[in-house]
């Protein structure tokens, strides 16, 4: 495909639609797949693509996981031949030697695309994530904290980030030589920045981190990233940041053209939430829901998580929504109301004493939930839904069969709302949002009920 001008693997769901998102809103008509598609479906189903992407889970996964899931995609996508290949990873930079290892991932970017040196940026200032001198920074409650100390990231169920300083916390999960180019660095003329990187990977960088603070730095990363091209997919590590960086290139080349807004698809009649997420954002989230007359269905993740109560459990829940939509309401299923709800704590408690790896808590209970979700559409008409959270996004897509996903509309920055394909006929065509846990503002459930961006909304109840 001549016109493509990226791949991409994201390591969760809410992450790749992030990435759609980025490129779908600045002129990349862009669509994110299940699966590694084959050329002659791409061009036979979506001929104007001029990028794709394959939502993973590797974020949730151990490095030995990886070394199954990662190669075969990687070289799948690797061989469309578009000039940049990007590893999504979250702006958040969760990870940790055992679970969603962004150096592992990295190692495995070496092995397949033997890149000379891997490019990384994580900040994303849409998103409000910024890196300066190395250290990543983040909003919560309209603050910006340093990662080390956000209210949220600190306390992550999987992986709690105790370090900002991102070369620090990667050099934990591999041993290649790590650098800099810093905000004072970014102050320089475009070729001085050229010369600098050259420069670096010639002392023996293998990974060169980006600060990232302004638009004026995206434009010029994007730059820098696009003259790195070269016979072979330049390999890079990133956020949407890089997305976004790179648009804004192209678009000042004319590579790419600023589209009009997509039109709202309007509201919907009934509204199903499923939430597997304990931030901050989606707990605020939960309340407004609660406040504006959705019906809140509280999920017993420990039962849900225990094999011997797993079906029993999740049958009780899927009455209870049937019946609440049956009398016309909106329904919210959650496993949780932040990260310092007593749930999370009783879950982990739970599945320590029957015996399972608490590293599978997130696979169980999305998996679950991805059930609900799905039964609850095959036994209502409902078109539209939202999900919450990155590892009951990634199994409640894998429940409803979805192959591909195209974006309708933006809501939130990195969460819009969503067109469906699917090989079952009842989820084809579903409108879906894949919101990750951090994103969005209060009303955002309101958002998808309406069909409206946040950002131009009118604000209702």
């Amino acid at each position: 495909m001549q016109d493509l001008l990226l791949t991409f693997y994201g390591d969760d769901f809410t992450g790749s639609t992030d990435v759609m998102e980025a490129l779908t809103l600045h002129g990349v008509p862009t669509v994110l797949f299940l699966e590694p598609p084959t050329m002659d479906f791409v061009e036979e189903r979506f001929p104007n693509m001029r990028a794709l992407g394959v939502a993973g889970v590797s974020r949730s996964m151990t490095p030995e996981q990886m070394d199954d899931e990662l190669p075969p995609k990687f070289e799948a996508l690797k061989a469309f031949g578009a000039p940049l290949f990007h590893y999504k990873i979250c702006s958040t930079f969760d990870s940790s030697p055992t679970i969603g290892s962004i150096g592992h991932a990295t190692e495995i970017g070496f092995e397949i695309f033997a890149p000379r040196v891997v490019p990384m940026m994580v900040g994303a200032p849409a998103l409000k994530r910024y890196m300066a001198f190395g250290n990543l920074f983040a909003v919560a409650h309209g603050e910006v904290f340093r990662l080390d100390r956000h209210p949220t990231m600190s306390k992550h169920p999987a992986t709690p980030m105790d370090e900002s300083d991102l070369r620090l916390h990667l050099a934990k999960q591999t041993s290649r030589r790590i650098a800099l180019i810093d905000v004072l660095d970014l102050a320089q003329p475009v070729d001085a920045i050229q010369q600098q990187f050259n420069e670096l990977v010639a002392d023996g960088a293998e990974i060169i981190f980006f600060d990232t603070m302004d638009d004026n730095h995206l434009l010029t990363i994007g730059h820098i990233l696009w003259q790195q091209r070269g016979e072979k997919p330049l390999f890079i590590t990133a956020s949407s940041g890089v997305e976004y960086a790179l648009t804004a290139y192209w678009q000042s080349v004319g590579i790419a053209e600023q589209p009009p807004p997509p039109p709202s698809p309007g509201p919907v009649e009934q509204l199903v939430v499923i939430s597997g997420s304990a931030s901050t954002a989606t707990a605020e989230q939960i309340q407004w829901a609660i406040d504006n007359e959705f019906v809140p269905l509280r999920l017993d993740a420990a039962r849900l998580i225990d094999p011997d109560t797993a079906d029993a459990t999740r049958e009780q829940h899927i009455a209870d929504a049937l019946a609440a939509l049956s009398a016309g309401r909106n329904v919210l299923l959650y496993s949780a109301q932040g990260p310092e709800d007593p749930a999370i704590a009783a879950t982990n408690g739970h599945i320590n004493r029957i015996g399972l790896d608490p590293r599978s808590i997130g696979a169980r209970l999305g998996t679950q939930q991805g059930q609900m979700l799905r039964t609850i559409l095959e036994r209502t008409d409902l078109t539209r839904v939202c999900v919450a959270g990155g590892d009951t996004c990634g199994h409640a897509a894998h429940q409803l069969g979805i192959y591909a996903l195209e974006m309708v509309i933006p809501v939130a920055p990195g969460s819009p709302l969503c067109r469906a394909y699917s090989h079952r006929p009842r989820f084809d065509g579903l409108e879906i949002s894949l919101k990750a846990g951090p994103v969005g503002k209060a009303d955002y459930f309101g958002s998808i009920l309406w069909g409206e961006a946040q950002d131009s909304m009118n604000r209702k109840g």
